[in-house]
């Protein structure tokens, strides 16, 4: 099932130093202080809004990851924060002389960021906010850079924002909160080519299911937002003539509505 040539080298790290900024907090961090000491009650988190770092002996799970047979290793309970890796962890997925679980399909770099959401409550790179301009930002990179903002798919051979396809693997494995946090972050995102936008568009349409609310919508709004470009790319045409997606009616329907509501005003 597993091939015996991994080396364990290829073993993932997950550690990654804090960076802090000055007047600056995580988005966890500003949940929590904002209904500090309000008097009614608070609604409980989903499972998965608390890390399972104060509790970590349960058992090491070995996970391979993707074409390259990646390998990962994480806390049976941390993993089964997920609902998908609790189920494996008793089914036919779990290896169970040696704990492991194959995951093919995946890619090693947006397994990696699930990783680090389970462990930490975030993703590099982390959502803070920014007190004195009231509103959230993602932190910089090495030397105060920008941190790219697609990744490769060996799926669609081909590149995509990560954070859509973070958005779309925490729906497979029933991460809501982790859902919540990658579309925000997506929300931050600018300068994206047209290519890339309608590539991702297209994932996450084949990716999340058709009740989908909150993906699918953010990509009919940015392209609505953004129809004087898309207009004019030549991208955009040959999309639509290739066709084979919901993404395009869907537009359609939204664009009418548009129209709709402008009416109604004049």
């Amino acid at each position: 099932m597993f091939s015996r040539n991994v080396n364990k080298s290829q073993t993932e790290s997950f550690t990654r130093k804090r960076r802090e900024a000055k007047g600056k907090s995580s988005f966890r961090e500003h949940a929590v202080s904002k209904n500090h000491g309000h008097s009614r009650s608070i609604r409980k988190a989903p499972a998965e809004d608390t890390p399972m770092s104060s509790n970590l002996t349960s058992s090491i799970i070995t996970l391979v990851v993707g074409r390259e047979q990646r390998l990962f290793a994480a806390h049976e309970d941390v993993l089964c924060i997920s609902p998908f890796f609790s189920a494996a962890c008793r089914g036919q997925f779990l290896e169970s002389s040696s704990k492991r679980i194959s995951l093919p399909d995946e890619e090693p770099e947006i397994f990696s960021s699930v990783l680090e959401y389970l462990y930490k409550g975030d993703y590099y790179p982390k959502l803070v906010h920014n007190k004195r301009k009231n509103s959230w930002e993602l932190e910089s990179g090495e030397n105060g850079g920008s941190v790219e903002s697609t990744v490769y798919h060996h799926g669609i051979n081909g590149e995509l924002l990560k954070d859509t396809v973070i958005y779309c693997t925490a729906e497979k494995y029933g991460l809501e909160e982790l859902k919540r946090v990658a579309l925000r972050k997506q929300g931050l995102q600018s300068g994206i080519q047209c290519s890339t936008i309608l590539s991702s568009a297209r994932y996450a349409y084949a990716n999340t299911p058709d009740t989908d609310s909150k993906l699918r919508a953010h990509y009919l709004a940015l392209i609505i937002r953004s129809r004087g470009t898309f207009k004019r790319s030549g991208t955009m045409q040959m999309e639509m003539q290739a066709g084979g997606s919901q993404l395009f009616f869907d537009l359609f329907v939204a664009l009418c509505n548009h129209v709709d509501d402008v009416a109604s005003v004049a």
